[in-house]
C-alpha cells in the first residue's frame, strides 16, 4: 500500500480531493432534486431535460472518474483514459443526469497537467482525450444539454496553453539550474589550476632559496678555513645565523604550499611549557625555571617546545 501512495504528494491529495468531494455533492443533489424542481427548472430555461435516473450508484459510479487524479504524477494519459470511459459507462448506465458542475472542472485540470507532464505529441493526446471527457460529461446533461460543448472546447484549448507555457518556464529553470552549475564547476576548477599554478611558484621559489642559502654557506664555511679564532668564530656565528633565517623562510614557503592546512596560530614557545605541563600532568612531572627569562630565535624557541 506503501509503494502505491509513494510518489503521491500533499497538494496531490488536495486536489483529488477537491474534485471528488465536488462530484460527490454533485451527485447527492442529483438523487435528491425531485422531478417537480426539475419540470420548474426546465419551465425557467435553467435546465435542459429531466433526469433519467436517481440511483444511489450514481455516487460511487461518478467517482471513480475523480479518485485517480491522485496518480497523474505516474500518467496522466492513464488517469484521463480512465476519466473518459468512467464518464461514458456513467452515460449509459444513468442516462440524463447533471454531470457538468465537477466533469468539467475535471477535464480542464487533466488539460492542464496533460500539457504540463509531457512533450508535444503525448500533451496534444492528452488533450484529445480531455475534449472527448468534456463531450461525455455534456452529451446527455440534464442540466445544460450538450450545448456547453462549443464553450468547454476553447477553454481546454486556453488551459492547455496555460500548461505548455508553464511547462516551457519550468524546463529553462531547470536549464538555468544545470548551466550555473556547470558554471560553479568550472570556476572552482580554475581556482583549483590558479591555486596550483600558485604552489608550483612557490615551489621554484622554494628550490631556488635554498640553493642560494645554502651556495652563501658553502661559501662562508670554506672563506673560514685558515682564519684566526676569533674571526672563525664570527663566520660561524654567521652561518648559524643564516641557517636559521633559511628554515624561517622555508617554514613560510611550505605553509603557503600547503594551502587549507596552514596553521596560522603563533607557533608555541618555551612561555608555552606551563600550559602544555598543565594538559598533560601526571605524577611525574614538573617544571623548574631558573634565571630571568629572555627571548630566543624562532626556531630554538619551537625547538625546546617540540623536545619537551
Amino acid at each position: 500500500m506503501s509503494e502505491v501512495f509513494r510518489e503521491v504528494k500533499v497538494r496531490d491529495w488536495l486536489l483529488a480531493g477537491a474534485l471528488t468531494l465536488l462530484g460527490l455533492l454533485l451527485m447527492i443533489l442529483d438523487i435528491t432534486t425531485t422531478d417537480a424542481e426539475y419540470a420548474r427548472s426546465i419551465a425557467e430555461g435553467s435546465a435542459y431535460h429531466l433526469p433519467d435516473s436517481r440511483s444511489p450508484w450514481m455516487i460511487p459510479v461518478f467517482l471513480a472518474a475523480f479518485v485517480p487524479v491522485l496518480w497523474w504524477r505516474r500518467s496522466v494519459l492513464v488517469v484521463s483514459g480512465i476519466a473518459l470511459a468512467v464518464m461514458v459507462l456513467h452515460d449509459l448506465l444513468f442516462g440524463w443526469v447533471t454531470r457538468c458542475g465537477a466533469g468539467l472542472p475535471l477535464a480542464f485540470v487533466l488539460a492542464f497537467l496533460g500539457a504540463m507532464a509531457y512533450p508535444r505529441t503525448k500533451a496534444w493526446l492528452a488533450c484529445g482525450l480531455t475534449a472527448l471527457l468534456a463531450a461525455a460529461v455534456v452529451v446527455v446533461d440534464a442540466t445544460t444539454g450538450p450545448d456547453p460543448l462549443l464553450l468547454a472546447l476553447p477553454i481546454i484549448l486556453i488551459v492547455f496553453g496555460i500548461g505548455r507555457a508553464a511547462r516551457h518556464r519550468g524546463l529553462l529553470n531547470e536549464q538555468l539550474k544545470i548551466r550555473d552549475a556547470e558554471l560553479r564547476q568550472l570556476r572552482d576548477q580554475r581556482a583549483a589550476l590558479a591555486v596550483a599554478d600558485d604552489r608550483d611558484r612557490l615551489s621554484h621559489q622554494l628550490d631556488g632559496l635554498l640553493q642560494e642559502r645554502l651556495a652563501q654557506l658553502t661559501a662562508a664555511a670554506e672563506s673560514a678555513d685558515g682564519l684566526p679564532p676569533a674571526q672563525a668564530k664570527a663566520v660561524l656565528e654567521s652561518i648559524e645565523s643564516g641557517s636559521r633565517q633559511t628554515l624561517e623562510d622555508m617554514r613560510e614557503i611550505i605553509g603557503l604550499l600547503r594551502g587549507g592546512e596552514v596553521d596560522l596560530a603563533p607557533a608555541p614557545t618555551v612561555a608555552h611549557l606551563g600550559a602544555l605541563l598543565a594538559r598533560h600532568r601526571s605524577a611525574r612531572s614538573r617544571l623548574t625555571v631558573t634565571g630571568d627569562p629572555r627571548s630566543l630565535p624562532a626556531a630554538v624557541e619551537l625547538s625546546a617546545y617540540r623536545i619537551v
